[in-house]
């Protein structure tokens, strides 16, 4: 659907709850993707949604969106500047430590993503968690989502971003679990599940734009990089369009024209500034009415015009 934009003020602080988000009929579930670094500009867009006021009734991650909903589900209306500390201090080495082989199963040891989720001040256990929340991780024997709503917080997170063969699967519950990216890199589907009457979706990386056909790459990395991007965007365009045909589904814009690699966390700060300001024009001009896909058509170059290039200071966000 068309968008249209209203430009606001850099200077304002906080907004009332925009005329696009006050038509979501609740439950409003947050659906939070997965990434890597990619997930920094989560952390941007978290900023404009809460400086206009709004606060989910339950949130849904996958990944690294399993870490940021968990902190947004916490800190309801605040999680922002706590995810700003995180994403901006945050170094490769800490999350994906090579040369610690805890076994087999994977390249990394899960030892860097414990200590984050140890800082991120967080309860033990979901129940526990301000909002209802819930993390999507794959059950390895049969393929299945695994929706984790209760019980211990921290294994249900580093299921969901188990990802296979670089951090080790996770047992819990009798079940061994990897990342939720494989089967639901946007986990919608899980959001209509849990009752959700409408969805606003963090999108992440070019996964989440409108594919244009491209050269077909000659080298092995590059080919299994596009056939990569090629697959998750099929399952977020097709879990999109299942979901948005029965509830409104709004996906918020990050801005970004060019991404870093996923493990590449130097690029944080620019992540979170660029993707404030775009979600913010896209909030002030968004308008519902009914079931349907709201979001930009296109990449950025095409629709908000903020490239790599281009990095702003937000008001209120960052230090």
């Amino acid at each position: 659907m068309n968008v249209r934009y209203r430009r606001r003020s850099a200077s304002s602080a906080l907004h009332s709850v925009g005329e696009g988000l006050r038509a979501l009929p609740r439950p409003v579930a947050v659906v939070v993707g997965g990434g890597g670094v990619l997930g920094a500009a989560q952390v941007g867009i978290g900023y404009a949604l809460e400086q206009r006021g709004f606060v989910p009734d339950l949130v849904i991650g996958t990944s690294v969106g399993a870490l940021n909903g968990a902190i947004a589900a916490a800190h309801p209306g605040k999680a922002a500047p706590w995810l700003d500390v995180v994403w901006t201090r945050v170094r490769r080495r800490e999350v994906f430590p090579l040369g610690y082989l805890p076994s087999r199963a994977s390249i990394c040891t899960d030892r860097g993503l414990r200590r984050l989720i140890a800082r991120a001040g967080l309860p033990s256990r979901i129940e526990q968690l301000e909002v209802p929340f819930t993390a999507v991780a794959m059950d390895l024997a049969t393929g299945a989502q695994a929706l984790l709503d209760h019980g211990d917080l921290e294994s249900a997170l580093l299921a969901s971003a188990a990802i296979p063969g670089v951090l080790p699967p996770v047992v819990r519950d009798g079940r061994t679990l990897v990342d939720g990216g494989v089967i639901a890199l946007v986990p919608v589907r899980a959001a209509l599940q849990a009752g959700a009457a409408s969805v606003v979706v963090l999108s992440t990386g070019p996964t989440s734009w409108p594919l244009r056909p491209a050269i077909p790459p000659r080298r092995a990395g590059a080919v299994a990089a596009r056939a990569g991007l090629l697959l998750w965007h099929a399952q977020i365009e097709r879990d999109l369009h299942e979901v948005s045909q029965q509830i409104p589904t709004v996906v918020l814009p990050t801005g970004i024209e060019t991404w870093p690699a996923p493990w590449d966390f130097g690029h944080s700060q620019r992540l979170i500034n660029t993707a404030c300001l775009s979600a913010g024009r896209f909030l002030d001009g968004l308008r519902v009415s009914g079931p349907g896909l709201y979001r930009v058509d296109g990449p950025p170059a095409a629709s908000a015009g903020l490239g790599q290039g281009r990095t702003a200071s937000v008001p209120g966000v960052g230090r």
